[in-house]
């Protein structure tokens, strides 16, 4: 890869363990979502988030406690809702401030970004959590407050993960043509996509997982092993 300008990556599986999202973030939202409604659905932020939920599920009207099983619904299904997505961050916030987590961050991932961030590369987070939700992951990492090397934050209100045109509408926001960019990710069919784009791309296979025999994408352990 030459003239690669900015890196997008994704979070779970790329920078940070699925399990730490999947057995910490969501069993911790789900256990405090419904007292969180009741006692901040009031809050102008909270209600527009409540009212695009009502509006995805095709609910002309529904009461609290219909969008609060609505929301505990998405969150067993792990559904790609931005309302959802909001509403989570919002929660995980008061977990990172009171210090009842850190966000797991791959062993080799602090390090690297700090390098390409110093040699003039642009980063970006691309992930179907809210874009709140990338910044309190990265700010509470356990390898200290990490958002001072990002540039920028895209979610699914950008466009879903697996379309061409999301990868095309970051390319236009960070000013940058496709083959500039370098995506990372360790679902294939995002790669595709964003390569599809014209975008550079990197797949994170990391261990225990099996090595594919034929990789359509550049196939990478871990960050250490990714030359830009």
């Amino acid at each position: 890869m030459t003239d690669i300008r900015a890196i997008v990556t994704d979070i779970e599986g790329t920078t940070s363990s699925i399990s730490f999202v999947r057995d910490v973030l969501f069993p911790y939202a789900r256990q405090r979502l419904p007292a969180f409604v009741e006692t901040h659905g009031d809050k102008p932020d909270v209600l527009h988030w409540l009212h695009e939920a009502a509006k995805e599920a095709g609910l002309v009207e529904a009461s609290r406690q219909e969008i609060i099983e609505l929301l505990l619904q998405w969150i067993d299904e792990d559904r790609k809702s931005t309302a959802l997505k909001a509403l989570q961050g919002m929660i995980w916030k008061d977990g990172y401030e009171s210090g009842d987590y850190r966000s797991h961050m791959y062993p080799e991932v602090a390090a690297r970004l700090r390098q390409w961030h110093a040699s003039g590369v642009l980063l970006y987070v691309y992930s179907s959590g809210s874009v709140p939700a990338q910044q309190l992951l990265f700010g509470y990492s356990e390898a200290g407050d990490l958002t001072p090397l990002f540039s920028g934050y895209f979610d699914t209100q950008t466009g879903a993960k697996r379309e061409v045109d999301s990868y095309r509408r970051i390319a236009e926001t960070i000013d940058a043509s496709p083959e500039q960019i370098l995506f990372l990710s360790d679902i294939v069919e995002e790669l595709d996509a964003a390569k599809t784009a014209g975008f550079h791309t990197a797949w994170l296979i990391r261990e225990p997982l099996e090595w594919p025999d034929a990789p359509r994408h550049a196939a990478y352990r871990n960050f250490d092993a990714i030359q830009p």
